[in-house]
């Protein structure tokens, strides 16, 4: 079998974690197996196929959409317990103001910023502390339009935002969602051919969808002089290395491609 994928991509890793080499800046690489990778095989949005005749984020059609109402309060916490389900359905949604959504787009070239992430706030240093203590929620949104990061705290007692904060170059974890787009966009691409041969080798079927891997990456982010121009942009643009398993099989070492997601672009680096 190694000899068979040493042909295609590179090599089946069988081990716990695949180490990182070259310069590049990796961010938040764990691999603990098989529980280190994303199982659910969720996609939301377009299929690679229907994103691959696009030319470039400027080619993308952008679907309509509408921003839901805030749901009612629901089941709360207090002081700093984590947030419940209730809260955190409830601050995505009083987070994405319609100005935000129509303003801007998520990874697959919808309408509405990705969001990433929603966490409990810290407690301001001036404010009431303990059971009595406003809760509050940051809301993470990358905006793929222009390669921005949108923070929203929101108060969740009167169901208003209290703070925006926007920021450029600057790459947190990615969700799964991009993820998953980051793989259609290798499989669409003449680069992951490497990948498809690998999963027919071990499983004697054609890979056609991320559903069919486990998905986990990182963030790639340029350093001088050790990447192909093509991705000289990454860390303004948000750019995944990926390390794709086969469900039930091994790693695929991919680490010599680099999904640019914010030109949605495909690149080897250089070795």
């Amino acid at each position: 079998m190694r000899n068979i994928v040493h042909r295609h991509l590179g090599k089946m890793v069988a081990g716990t974690a695949i180490a990182v080499a070259g310069t590049a800046v990796m961010v938040a690489v764990t691999l603990p197996g098989t529980a280190g990778a994303d199982d659910s095989g969720t996609r939301t949005g377009r299929s690679a196929a229907q994103e691959a005749g696009a030319a470039g984020a400027g080619g993308r059609a952008v679907a309509p959409g509408v921003v839901e109402e805030a749901p009612a309060e629901g089941r709360k916490g207090e002081g700093s317990d984590p947030l419940t389900d209730d809260e955190l359905e409830r601050a995505g949604k009083i987070a994405l103001s319609r100005q935000l959504f129509g303003s801007s787009e998520s990874v697959d070239g919808e309408r509405g910023p990705q969001r990433l992430g929603v966490d409990l706030a810290e407690p301001e240093a001036d404010g009431a502390a303990g059971p009595v203590a406003p809760r509050r929620a940051d809301v993470t949104f990358y905006d793929y339009r222009d390669d921005t990061l949108v923070t929203r705290t929101v108060d969740l007692g009167t169901g208003k935002v209290v703070h925006t904060d926007t920021q450029h170059g600057v790459q947190p974890p990615l969700s799964r969602a991009e993820k998953a787009e980051a793989a259609g966009l290798l499989l669409a691409d003449p680069l992951g051919s490497g990948l498809k041969a690998d999963y027919q080798d071990a499983t004697g079927k054609a890979l056609t969808s991320p559903d069919q891997l486990q998905l986990s990456g990182a963030v790639y982010r340029a350093a001088p002089g050790a990447q192909p121009a093509a991705l000289d942009q990454c860390g303004e643009h948000r750019c995944v290395r990926l390390f794709p398993k086969i469900k039930n099989g091994p790693w695929v070492d991919a680490r010599s491609l680099v999904i640019d997601l914010s030109a949605r672009k495909v690149a080897r680096l250089d070795r």
